[in-house]
């Protein structure tokens, strides 16, 4: 996973287009690394103004791993999907160039209205997939599908019961628990596959301790699905390692470097020995040039998911409002004021500058628009 390891390789440059939107902030799952996009947990801070909100664990037993120090001010409200949500869709797509929209939470398959949202974006034009867990995509997916879902994207966090509770705070820590959860799992990527969803499944591997998980998931789950290993964002170079020997182990071949302009992700991918395809999932050191300059956390350790891209969030009994890094969440504006600020401004330009620069750098690469 060095740049030894990929330096060589062709290079495909994929222009930032994607906004990322929190739907919903429950979660039946209580993940001890969870960033939660950056908000608070809203079932535990109810009450509590900015400044006193907390990312420790609560009654939910949920977390938000940045939340001591990124400067949160909101609560995080359910995204309802009404003429509001339109508008603000149309608003972010009216100021950036816009293609694709991607829900996040907490736990999208969650949301009593999904569906709906899928209609909404799908008739603004926009492309549509979602981050889950797969506690509830079994229930829901038919219906988005029809409504236009085009992918999911699953966090896997282990193949056996013990794995899954051994991540998971004390209060869900029950393998009978994680039981239940690991066979939703299964009936999301069965149900997602036979109604033409695309479906990926991201796994986080911090070190060699996690390899053999790793290789039992893609056993269990590579035939149906798209595997992703993704490095932990608080790496010091033992995720990096570990995604390497998974990659020697399973004799895979390196074919292609895909990077996203305008954003930290780059991924590379593998062709392993019976046809399949697997990806690395690692972060680029990217950073917006003038408002990243400044930062605290602008350096080699603190900054661990670099500039990512652009978020949309509503604003508990308040409007929608858009961030750009979810450990700078104090940097989050409303959408009004986002909108027509030198930070669009600068966002659009980066995207287009890097687009340009890492093209040229790599002709003959094909450029995806």
């Amino acid at each position: 996973m060095t740049d030894i390891d990929t330096n060589h390789l062709p290079v495909t440059v994929v222009p930032d287009r994607t906004l990322r939107v929190k739907i919903i902030d429950a979660c039946g799952l209580a993940c001890t690394f969870c960033h939660n996009e950056g908000t608070p947990v809203t079932t535990d801070n109810l009450g509590r103004e900015a400044g006193q909100f907390t990312g420790a664990p609560g009654r939910s037993g949920r977390v938000s791993i940045y939340l001591a120090t990124n400067g949160a001010s909101f609560l995080p409200e359910r995204i309802k999907a009404d003429a509001d949500f339109a508008l603000a869709l149309a608003a972010v797509r009216g100021s950036l160039p816009t293609t694709e929209v991607h829900f996040t939470g907490g736990e999208p398959t969650l949301h009593p209205e999904l569906p709906a949202l899928v209609r909404i974006a799908r008739r603004l034009g926009l492309t549509v997939g979602l981050t889950s867990n797969g506690e509830n995509g079994a229930a829901v997916l038919p219906e988005c599908a029809a409504a236009g879902l085009d992918r999911i994207n699953l966090s896997v966090f282990g193949t056996t019961p013990e794995e899954l509770a051994a991540v998971q705070a004390p209060r869900l820590a029950s393998p009978k628990l994680a039981a239940r959860k690991l066979d939703a799992l299964g009936a999301t990527i069965d149900t997602a596959s036979r109604h033409g969803v695309k479906v990926s499944a991201n796994i986080v591997i911090p070190d060699h301790d996690h390899v053999a998980r790793v290789l039992r998931i893609i056993e269990e789950h590579g035939r149906v699905v798209t595997v992703r290993m993704l490095v932990n964002l608080e790496d010091d170079g033992a995720s990096l390692a570990a995604m390497q020997e998974v990659v020697d182990n399973l004799g895979a071949v390196p074919v292609r470097r895909i990077v996203t302009a305008g954003a930290s992700d780059q991924r590379t991918r593998y062709r392993l020995p019976d046809g399949r395809t697997l990806y690395a999932k690692s972060i680029r050191p990217v950073r917006l040039p003038d408002t990243c300059a400044g930062c605290r956390f602008n350096n080699d350790r603190d900054c661990q998911e670099g500039y990512y891209g652009v978020r949309m969030y509503r604003a508990q009994n308040g409007p929608f409002m858009v961030g750009v890094c979810i450990q700078r969440m104090d940097l989050c504006l409303t959408l009004g004021e986002f909108v027509m600020s030198q930070r669009c401004a600068e966002v659009r330009d980066f995207r287009e500058e890097e687009t340009a620069r890492l093209t040229a750098l790599h002709k003959p690469a094909a450029v995806t628009r």
